[in-house]
């Protein structure tokens, strides 16, 4: 029962099925039967989970097991102390109020691949670094939650699940590892 730990490149789709000639995770990952666990907006780049065991994928994925999720995002603006508290308190998205979480003010990664395409870049426009963990996952919160404090996000990179990161399993975009599925549980 192999678990994967997958970095989806901007612009892949989470998914195997083909669309429209849009690159999917069958452009790289050719391991037969295995699915995602969570899932990412092909605007979003970073780490996924992929698994063949269905009970091992519901306990990642479901509301009720949530693992910690981290994710480094560039914001359009400075990040001011206000926008911070607003992000670490529950916030009102109109359609649901997101769990409380942990909202840092970070450096931009030095580690972090360049993007292609680039971000745009305004010269009279400075951006922002935040590192933002969730315990909930709901579509496209972390944008609709930078939205919200007037910090539209530029890029957002998950950088971990649970007890797997990209600082400890460094993969380049496209690239994957197999780890051994009980490591999800020595959290």
């Amino acid at each position: 029962m192999p678990l994967i730990l997958f970095n989806k490149p901007f612009q892949v789709l989470c998914q195997f099925s083909a669309q429209d000639g849009r690159e999917t995770l069958a452009d790289y990952l050719r391991t037969p039967d295995i699915y995602p666990a969570g899932r990412l907006d092909a605007d979003s780049e970073g780490l996924m989970l992929l698994t063949d065991d269905g009970r091992l994928q519901h306990s990642i994925a479901h509301p009720d097991h949530k693992e910690a999720k981290t994710y480094l995002v560039q914001v359009d603006g400075e990040l001011d102390a206000d926008a911070l508290a607003r992000l670490q308190a529950p916030l009102d998205l109109g359609d649901f109020i997101t769990k409380p979480c942990q909202a840092v003010r970070i450096a931009e990664p030095l580690w972090l691949w360049p993007r292609t395409p680039p971000i745009r870049v305004r010269a009279d426009k400075p951006t922002s670094w935040i590192a933002i963990t969730l315990q909930e996952g709901k579509n496209r919160q972390v944008r609709r939650m930078t939205a919200a404090v007037g910090l539209p996000t530029l890029r957002l990179v998950r950088s971990s699940i649970g007890p797997f990161s990209l600082a400890t399993h460094p993969l380049m975009p496209g690239e994957w590892v197999e780890v051994q599925a009980g490591d999800m549980k020595k959290i």
